[in-house]
């Protein structure tokens, strides 16, 4: 069914890309995580030609009381089906992007199932219990990983007999991605799997089946956003139910165009919002990407159609880490860099006199735009955060000082030192305080102060996946000439004779430690707050985008991102 989320964001919001500007003849690379791209923004540009049109509305596209009707008969599929079709069913659901609405059902079922089966595992399939163990997780039920010692054999390892049943063992490899430090038998898990899984689809004469297995391997359902990288999964891996999927497809359909119409006004809203600033026309070498700033915000806050003015101030917060990025790339000296990041730290308007004079509209336009943010926050939920906000700009540009002094210099940092400064410069910590303040999580100054220090670890380690990510595609990049940095590069002249294999691969088991430390914070029952799931989930969102920015085909393209752009957010007219 083509309608269904299928597909992706696209070359357009990529998280952690190299990129090269010209200017002056010399090629410069973008530092920030979220940095540019070096090919034409061809779907921005065809968006431009529709800004001034109307969009279809919302009730032409389809009827309120159908879709409750979608609704309930789903929800009726989910009280009249059995334990292990509900399981299945309710895994179909959240992969579709469509759990909020059943919430309390969702809760129910999962309820129902710890309370009888926590102890009694055994009794169940590999395909069974991994999906139970992943459902119950992820939503931070206490659940032990040492289950899955029912499937291994005297010998301590994982059953010879397993290699047959595919279904289970891409549910095992699955499980798998929820993994917390030191939990050997999901290590233990994941390879299993992904051995087996590997060595059937290169066999398996079947090459749809074999090419689905492999995305399912590439795209394990924790670590990407599921609706922007599968459809029909229930069919494709012989799971399919008749009675659930004419209904499934047909609530997945108005859903999708729910959201379609809802994405498409608010990137109207945040156009016109960067267009009005006038900043690209002072700024010309900076980036005018707004569909692309869009998508980052749209895809953090995925799971909750409603938050329309959170999505857009996101995106605002997004949009002026590029625009600073390309003022410390393209434009400033260094004495002029130093100057913006004293101004940045001062958060004074009266600093404007110190700027050069095409720092100056971006830098009142930074303040304006944060202190409404925060006025905003304030009207809503009683507390100003303006003195933490302002601390994260001024520490963004601390970090892109310190880096730009690194390579212009020559005085190269030690690998831990460079990674310490770019998870900083990853922009990722302004995104998601900015977005802890917008969803209202802050109570009074203290407690706000308090639950982002408890939640320090979880920031860190998702700007850690995206700069380690996006310094391991650097490395891939023929072009580099080893003078822009990365942490594989510093990695590997901290450890005379290291070889380049080996520093990756270092790199990789890095990325992998750091979805656990992840995975704990999210998921662990010690951890778990209701309060903080949805912010925690967006954060997860925030590092799941990360895989799909690096989906590249052989023409450089990202075509699962792409296509889901093109799909969700190019507008079409209507007479």
């Amino acid at each position: 069914m083509a309608v269904i989320c299928n597909g992706s964001l696209s070359s357009i919001f990529r998280p952690c890309l190299v990129t090269e500007f010209v200017n002056s003849g010399t090629k410069k690379r973008c530092r920030i995580a979220c940095g540019a791209t070096n090919e034409s923004w061809s779907i921005t540009e065809r968006y431009h030609e529709y800004q001034n049109r109307h969009l279809l509305p919302v009730d032409k596209l389809y009827r309120v009381d159908d879709y409750e009707r979608k609704l309930d008969s789903v929800r009726r599929l989910l009280v009249d089906s059995t334990e292990e079709e509900n399981l299945i069913l309710l895994d179909a659901i959240q992969r579709l992007g469509m759990g909020r609405h059943f919430q309390e059902e969702i809760h129910t079922i999962l309820n129902q199932n710890y309370v009888k089966n926590n102890t009694i595992y055994g009794c169940y399939s590999l395909h069974d219990v991994s999906l139970l163990f992943r459902l119950l997780r992820h939503h931070g039920y206490d659940v032990s990983s040492e289950v899955f010692n029912n499937f291994k054999g005297e010998d301590g390892k994982f059953r010879g007999d397993l290699r047959r049943d595919i279904t289970g063992l891409l549910e095992l490899y699955e499980a798998a991605q929820l993994s917390f430090q030191g939990e050997k038998i999901l290590d233990e898990a994941e390879e299993f799997s992904t051995k087996l899984l590997h060595r059937y689809s290169a066999d398996c004469k079947n090459r749809t089946f074999a090419d689905r297995i492999i995305t399912r391997l590439k795209y394990p359902c924790h670590k990407t956003i599921t609706r922007l990288t599968e459809t029909n999964f229930l069919t494709d891996f012989g799971t399919t139910n008749n009675r659930w999927e004419k209904p499934l497809k047909e609530l997945a359909e108005v859903d999708f165009l729910v959201g379609k119409s809802v994405y498409q006004e608010e990137l109207l809203q945040v156009s016109k919002w960067w267009d009005g600033l006038g900043l690209t026309r002072e700024l010309k070498l900076a980036r005018n990407q707004p569909l692309k700033w869009y998508t980052g915000s749209m895809a953090i806050l995925i799971n909750d159609i409603s938050l329309s003015k959170q999505r857009i101030e996101l995106t605002k917060s997004i949009a002026f880490i590029y625009l600073i990025d390309d003022i410390f790339d393209l434009y400033g000296t260094p004495d002029e860099l130093a100057i913006f990041t004293e101004a940045v730290d001062k958060w004074e308007y009266a600093a404007i006199d110190t700027l050069p004079e095409y720092m100056k509209m971006s830098y009142k336009a930074l303040l304006d735009t944060t202190n409404e943010i925060a006025r905003m926050i304030f009207e809503k939920h009683g507390h100003n955060p303006i003195n933490t906000l302002k601390e994260t700009w001024a520490s963004l540009c601390k970090a892109f000082s310190v880096e730009a002094k690194w390579f212009a210099g020559g005085d190269l940092p030690r690998a831990e030192e460079y990674l310490a400064n770019g998870k900083v410069s990853s922009g990722v910590h302004v995104v998601l305080v900015h977005l802890f303040y917008i969803l209202g999580l802050s109570g009074t100054q203290n407690q706000g102060a308090i639950l982002l220090i408890e939640n320090s670890t979880l920031i860190s380690s998702v700007a850690a996946i995206l700069r380690l990510s996006d310094d391991l595609g650097s490395a891939k990049d023929e072009q580099q000439n080893g003078k822009d940095g990365s942490y594989i590069e510093y990695y590997m002249r901290d450890n005379d004779g290291l070889s380049f294999n080996q520093a990756r691969e270092h790199v990789i088991n890095m990325i992998a430690s750091e979805w656990k430390l992840l995975n704990k914070e999210c998921f662990d029952i010690n951890q778990f707050s209701a309060e903080l799931s949805f912010y925690r989930e967006a954060c997860l969102n925030l590092a799941r985008m990360v895989p799909l920015g690096y989906s590249y085909d052989d023409n450089q393209k990202l075509p699962v991102l792409e296509e889901y752009v093109n799909l969700m957010l190019k507008p079409k007219p209507y007479k």
